[in-house]
């Protein structure tokens, strides 16, 4: 039997900072060996010290061609692969449609992310199965005015996942997947020039309603992996919240202000 049979192995895309860094630390707890991926090698070397001889890091950038070949690369040197964790994103308040935000954002959550979990599925196609688990958002449920860009292509991720999931049922490829749709967590990924300069301040909280912590948020996702479930909106607010919005006909929606959404 080989070494590797009894491991649980799991990728974070995304794992620098944010959601991803405490889902992969909450992995690495729970004793599995982990393949820390992100555009910033320098924070994820700070992590190895947790423990060594489980965290392997590279760097990746989704919007970089290679992205798939070092991911197959990280996937080896962990010896196999039983989940991928996606959470590399941007997003920006953008009503104005300023095009180097907009264009930016494709490139990371529309580009970036069908390129690398596009990887990871057609390496569980080829290996058995295993379980693919995206950070998308609640901003897929409507098209959102102040971020367009970003509204458009959580929608893309949700609608794309849900693709591979009827691809993975039709072929019996054993290929699980979560969709993990946050409403607004205190993070620099999300909105950075806003939340990077005023993390956890009175004025951020009013200007995101229902903001919630990396950690809390982390915990959510954890507990939703371990379950395999398919579609988690965190928390219970914005459960109720994206229900009600999608009751709203689009001759209503059109007219409703978003500018503190």
């Amino acid at each position: 039997m080989s070494i590797f049979a009894n491991m649980k192995r799991a990728i974070v895309i995304g794992a620098s900072s944010g959601i991803g860094r405490q889902v992969a630390q909450l992995l690495i707890q729970d004793g599995w060996h982990v393949g820390m991926a992100s555009r910033r090698i320098d924070t994820l070397n700070e992590l190895k010290a947790i423990a060594p001889d489980r965290i392997h890091t590279r760097r990746i950038d989704v919007t970089e061609e290679d992205a798939p070949k070092i991911i197959l690369e990280l996937i080896n040197e962990l010896g196999g692969l039983n989940l991928y964790f996606h959470a590399a994103g941007v997003g920006w308040r953008n009503p104005d449609l300023d095009p180097e935000k907009e264009l930016r954002t494709m490139e990371i959550n529309a580009v970036g992310f069908t390129r690398t979990v596009g990887a990871a599925f057609r390496y569980f196609a080829e290996h058995a199965g295993g379980q693919i688990a995206v950070i998308t958002s609640i901003a897929g449920t409507k098209g959102l005015g102040p971020a367009p860009a970003y509204s458009a292509s959580k929608a893309l991720q949700n609608k794309y996942i849900q693709a591979l999931d009827q691809v993975s049922h039709e072929h019996k490829l054993h290929i699980t997947f979560t969709d993990i749709r946050p409403g607004f967590v205190n993070t620099p990924l999300l909105f950075p020039e806003t939340l990077s300069t005023m993390s956890g301040s009175t004025s951020t909280q009013s200007k995101f309603p229902m903001l919630m912590t990396s950690q809390s948020v982390a915990k959510h996702i954890i507990k939703a992996i371990y379950r395999k479930k398919r579609v988690v909106v965190i928390d219970w607010r914005w459960r109720i919240l994206t229900a009600l919005w999608k009751l709203i006909p689009n001759c209503i929606w059109r007219r409703m202000k978003l500018s503190n959404a």
